[in-house]
């Protein structure tokens, strides 16, 4: 497959297949998807499509049987699971629909976690997860816990959190799912803000279409196939129904 310079993400021909006691389960089948530098993505699909089988594996935390990924030009099917981790570390940001954040730590040493495993010194840490802070409009929170902050402003911190390491590439996992309307729509707009103004690739899994229409191109998935990749015409398009 030729390289594209300017490519984030690189997919040709790729499967993924789980064995099981009555024999292999494919589920994805001969995916293929350019994503630029500064693109706005969102991925859709119905349960079982391989929504989160494919965003495992964009995040190598998980591994195609076959077929080709480059990530930032390197190709992840010949790293080993330290060059992987290192990758991850450097590259992409995640965020997920759980925060996943720690209870007892505080706000800004939860944003400054990742920078643990880059060996960052805990002054610069402190320092980079507070400009981070400031960035998500929760710099006043900065020794608060968790379960002190509301939801949404859990989410800013989990957006922070990615953002800490300054990746190339964000990738948001239902980053909505336990969010009221208002405040999903608050970051959203925080993505967009990132994307339009910072340049960074993002890359959303959603089942709500009001959340997809944010996104500039749209990657539709039904039995671990791509059935449409395109631009979002209208949030009234039929590639664009909600599925849960």
């Amino acid at each position: 497959m030729a390289q594209h310079a300017d490519a984030v993400i690189q997919i040709d021909q790729l499967y993924k297949e789980y064995l099981t006691d009555a024999g292999p389960v494919p589920v994805l089948k001969d995916v293929r998807m350019n994503v630029a530098a500064g693109e706005f993505l969102a991925i859709m699909g119905p349960s079982g499509s391989g929504k989160s089988t494919f965003m495992n594996i964009l995040g190598c935390l998980d591994v195609a049987t076959s077929g080709s990924y480059f990530l930032n030009n390197r190709d992840v099917g010949n790293l080993s699971k330290d060059e992987l981790a290192h990758l991850r570390n450097q590259v992409i940001g995640f965020v997920f629909q759980g925060f996943n954040l720690l209870p007892r730590a505080s706000i800004e040493d939860n944003i400054a976690l990742p920078l643990i495993y880059r060996g960052t010194p805990r002054s610069e840490r402190l320092k980079l997860a507070n400009q981070m802070l400031t960035k998500v409009g929760l710099a006043s929170h900065r020794s608060s816990r968790p379960n002190q902050i509301s939801g949404g402003q859990q989410q800013r911190v989990a957006i922070a959190r990615a953002l800490v390491n300054r990746p190339r590439l964000i990738l948001a996992d239902e980053p909505t799912g336990n969010l009221d309307t208002a405040t999903s729509k608050e970051i959203m707009a925080l993505f967009t803000e990132l994307n339009e103004r910072d340049g960074i690739t993002i890359v959303l899994v959603t089942h709500e279409s009001d959340i997809a229409a944010y996104a500039q191109r749209l990657v539709r998935l039904a039995d671990g196939r791509i059935v449409y990749d395109g631009p979002l015409a209208s949030a009234a398009a039929p590639h664009l129904e909600s599925t849960v």
